[in-house]
């Protein structure tokens, strides 16, 4: 039987992530990161929850997203509640989980079409 590889209908596919690292297509990053379906940022400058501020948090909603998938690290960690709270009042979910999962979530809603956005907070 041959198998058919199917390429995603959209630009950006992450093929794993951990505490330390992201996979995007073929190339590896070692630095927080934002991938959206069409867009890759490769160096968000966020090596913590603690430095998620304005700044940080506007990168993300400037892609217009409907959801931000919020990969932690190698554990689940929350955000300070002012950042989950602009989330809120922009109409957008935010979710935090692990980066793993967090890798996961993005290639099944990316390959929904829905408007999602995964941010990697990584220590650099």
């Amino acid at each position: 039987m041959d198998l058919i590889h199917e390429r995603p209908d959209f630009e950006y596919v992450l093929r794993g992530a951990d505490g330390s690292r992201v996979l995007v297509n073929d190339r590896t990053l070692t630095s927080s990161c934002i991938v959206a379906p069409d867009r890759l940022v490769a160096d968000w400058p966020v090596a913590t929850m603690a430095q998620l501020d304005d700044a940080a948090l506007a990168a993300l909603f400037d892609l217009q997203p409907d959801v931000i998938l919020l990969g932690t690290g190698e554990r689940q960690a929350f955000p300070p509640p002012p950042v989950m709270a602009a989330a809120l009042q922009r109409g957008i979910g935010l979710e935090p989980m692990t980066n793993a999962a967090c890798a996961r979530t993005y290639n099944v809603l990316a390959g929904e079409g829905r408007k999602v956005v995964a941010a990697f907070v990584l220590p650099g």
